[in-house]
């Protein structure tokens, strides 16, 4: 599949790439960017990047994960009051409950769920909230940080000392997950306790786990840094095929410029 990488406002070059994988049938994968087409409105709401990785089924999957990509979109534009945090949050919420809606309707669909990942830029301002086991990564010139955690069973088990973070990666269990838009009653996404200010040079990569379950950190890191968001996307995702991909695949590479 060809590396999307739109015309987007001065101040940010972005592209993006999903790939099936090798051994699935179905790619229950969405991804999106979004920007307010007018100046006021994009000085207000800034930038908008979102990924979900679905499940339940062979088709229920890729409508949680689609619902749930153009339900934040519509949201964090329709009810933006004056804080992005509280926006994007807002909107993963109103997700959950379109997913679940959106099940009751249809039996079929039952059981279905995704994970999602959504991040805002307003100025040189990164907000972000998470549900699930996709990843948001910060890659500064010498610097890589994972902003989210994974809301998976071996993530706990990481956070209690009991599996060590390079193991879970590969970790046979991995993909036990302990929160997804759509699952359970109630959700709460996490957010960061303040947003984080970006600097020129500043990368953030957000991925499904068709990705980091294959691909190192300090792999995903070097090709960020190596390459234009459009190669980046292209040496991540080639990566991820060449050691089998499992998974579905997908990338969403944002790079701050002057």
């Amino acid at each position: 599949m060809a590396v999307e990488s739109s015309q987007i406002k001065p101040g940010m070059e972005m592209a993006g790439l999903t790939d099936v994988g090798r051994q699935r049938t179905n790619n229950e994968d969405s991804y999106l960017y979004w920007e307010p087409q007018s100046s006021e409105e994009f000085g207000r709401k800034g930038r908008l990047a979102v990924i979900a990785d679905g499940m339940g089924g062979y088709e229920g999957g890729q409508e949680a994960s689609r619902v749930a990509v153009e339900t934040v979109r519509h949201v964090y534009d329709r009810d933006f009051g004056n804080d992005p945090q509280q926006a994007l949050l807002a909107a993963l919420l109103a997700a959950h409950d379109n997913i679940q809606r959106y099940a009751q309707e249809h039996a079929e669909f039952q059981g279905m769920g995704t994970t999602c990942t959504a991040l805002a830029i307003v100025g040189r301002t990164l907000h972000f909230a998470h549900v699930g086991d996709s990843r948001l990564y910060l890659v500064r010139p010498d610097t890589v940080s994972r902003l989210t955690r994974d809301h998976s069973y071996v993530g706990r088990l990481v956070e209690s000392g009991i599996v060590r973070s390079e193991d879970a990666e590969s970790h046979p269990q991995r993909h036990i997950l302990t929160a997804a838009l759509g699952s359970g009653r109630e959700i709460m996404p996490d957010i960061p306790a303040q947003p984080i200010d970006l600097e020129s040079a500043d990368s953030l990569l957000l991925c499904t786990d068709g990705l980091w379950s294959v691909v190192s950190e300090p792999e995903i890191a070097d090709a960020v840094r190596s390459n234009p968001p459009a190669q980046a996307c292209r040496a991540l995702v080639d990566m991820a095929l060449e050691r089998g991909a499992p998974d579905n695949v997908t990338v969403l590479v944002l790079r701050v410029s002057d």
